[in-house]
């Protein structure tokens, strides 16, 4: 993917041009995302009836802000950007009003959200899914949508992660996926769908999205 260089907002034109040190240097990829993660939400996305428009978002491990870039051009009216790490999301994602950024924040031990959400986002790495789905459950209102991405290499056991971090065999990536949609039923989540990934994780991993909702009648 074609990536563009930014020196105080002016596109770097020659490779080898000296910059001062105080000027503000930005990598953009040539997605109209933030990153490659808002392709890859927008290609599942698209194979589904969900619509983010007019809707309160919470997106989890929010990176530099593919997810949240994806929402915000959707419609969505506002995002609350989570991630466990720092200075990360693209500037002109955190100037933006509609987005609060929420960084060094553990999605696991995150408390519960004062105004619920109605459309959940989760791209996390190193933990299961099911690590981090409690509490986006309590901070999500009746008839909220989850669509979280299922890693295999973070949900399989050590033996079924080959070399190099991939998980290879079809059955094990069914059943990491349905490992967290039982657990996502057996906690009150309905499982409206799985949708693979088009675009691969790192070392050619598959990924898949997984989309749940939570009930009118849970609270």
């Amino acid at each position: 993917m074609a990536r563009e260089v930014l020196v105080d907002g002016i596109a770097a034109t020659r490779p080898a041009a000296p910059v001062a040190a105080d000027v503000a240097i930005e990598v953009r990829s040539g997605s109209q995302y933030a990153s490659r993660g808002g392709d890859k939400l927008a290609g599942a996305i698209e194979r589904t009836p969900i619509t983010v428009s007019g809707k309160r978002c919470l997106d989890v491990g929010a990176s530099t802000g593919g997810f949240t870039d994806y929402m915000l051009q959707h419609g969505a009216t506002h995002v609350i950007a989570v991630d466990v790490g720092y200075g990360q999301i693209l500037p002109r994602l955190r100037d933006d009003s509609r987005v609060d950024v929420r960084e060094r924040t553990n999605a696991r031990t995150m408390d519960p959200l004062d105004v619920p959400v109605e459309f959940v986002t989760i791209d996390v790495s190193f933990i299961s899914l099911t690590m981090v789905l409690p509490p986006v459950i309590a901070s999500l209102a009746p008839g909220g949508e989850v669509f979280a991405l299922v890693k295999p290499q973070f949900e399989a056991g050590r033996e079924e992660v080959t070399k190099g971090g991939v998980v290879r065999d079809e059955r094990v990536h069914a059943s990491c996926v349905g490992k967290v949609a039982l657990w996502a039923i057996e906690h009150g989540m309905r499982v409206r769908g799985v949708v693979k990934s088009a675009l691969e994780g790192p070392a050619g991993n598959k990924e898949f999205f997984l989309w749940l909702q939570k009930p009118e009648a849970l609270a």
